[in-house]
């Protein structure tokens, strides 16, 4: 199969492209906007793609006519969705239904990356029925996004939950190394105790994007990590993994952070569809700070 992937220059992207090495069976076209960032290609060819234009949307996937789109790229940055809203519609939305309509032109399968963001968080962890009920603008846009994906006659919706990895050139960071890094140098921190997740290793949500893609599997998918907790147990998490004291810590809760966007308290997933289904299998959360661990040379 020919297989194009969308936000190749983001953390996600970056693992699809390592990951192409799995499937030599199938040919990779990395998309994203302006140059290639991506050092490790896999077997991946790059052509720049901005999913806000429509016409080059249809181009970039007319000329290479894939047989599935892995779409991951979209506004993630929960507090900039809600600060710039309409930005994040166009990315989010727009670009979503730019994607779709391309699709629907070469008769692509799309398997689309969703999040936990579109729950409110009164019930995790989730499974795929449940109902949505998104409490941030970012959480509308995604949730809007997978009902343009739901009218395709071929669609993947996964769903995933704080992605975390190490990639280059990236514009942000990730919560793992953030916390190591404040914990390092004894900075006061508050880290809230009354968020839940199941935080989700990049390698495992690329690994979840290519069952998919490879399967053309149909309908909703959660793909996360299989470890629930607080996001101050996460922090503690780290501290112990890599020998740092949590004396620095103040175990709060969300009401004093006055964040712009308003995030869901409990959610994390149910992966045991994703796991019957397509064959996947996540890296714990110790694993996964292992890896991260080694691919920072720490």
């Amino acid at each position: 199969m020919k297989i194009l992937f969308t936000g190749s220059n983001g953390l996600l992207g970056q693992k699809i492209a390592v990951a192409t090495a799995n499937y030599p069976q199938h040919s990779f076209l990395a998309t994203s906007r302006g140059a290639n960032r991506t050092k490790a290609m896999g077997t991946a060819t790059y052509a720049s793609m901005d999913i806000t234009n429509a016409e080059d949307v249809s181009n970039v996937v007319g000329d290479f006519e894939p047989d599935v789109i892995i779409h991951g790229a979209a506004m993630t940055h929960v507090d900039e969705c809600e600060l710039h809203p309409d930005q994040a519609t166009l990315l989010n939305v727009e670009g979503t239904r730019n994607i779709a309509n391309a699709a629907n032109e070469v008769g692509a399968h799309v398997v689309h990356i969703s999040t936990d963001f579109i729950f409110d968080g009164k019930d995790g962890p989730y499974k795929e029925d449940a109902k949505a009920q998104p409490l941030s603008h970012y959480g509308w846009t995604k949730l809007e996004a997978e009902d343009i994906i739901k009218d395709l006659p071929s669609w993947s919706i996964l769903r995933t939950v704080l992605v975390i990895g190490m990639a280059e050139d990236l514009s942000r960071s990730n919560i793992v190394l953030w916390a190591k890094g404040a914990l390092e140098k004894g900075q006061p921190i508050n880290v809230v105790d009354d968020q839940f997740r199941t935080p989700t290793l990049a390698e495992d949500l690329a690994q979840g994007a290519l069952l998919a893609a490879d399967q053309c599997a149909q309908g909703v998918f959660n793909i996360s990590g299989p470890d629930f907790m607080s996001i101050y147990d996460l922090v503690g998490q780290v501290a112990a993994y890599f020998g740092l004291s949590m004396e620095s810590v103040t175990r709060t809760d969300s009401t004093t952070l006055n964040q712009p966007a308003k995030r869901p308290p409990r959610t994390g997933f149910d992966i045991s569809k994703a796991r019957k289904e397509l064959g996947y299998e996540p890296h714990t959360f110790n694993q996964a700070l292992e890896i991260i661990a080694n691919q920072a040379g720490l």
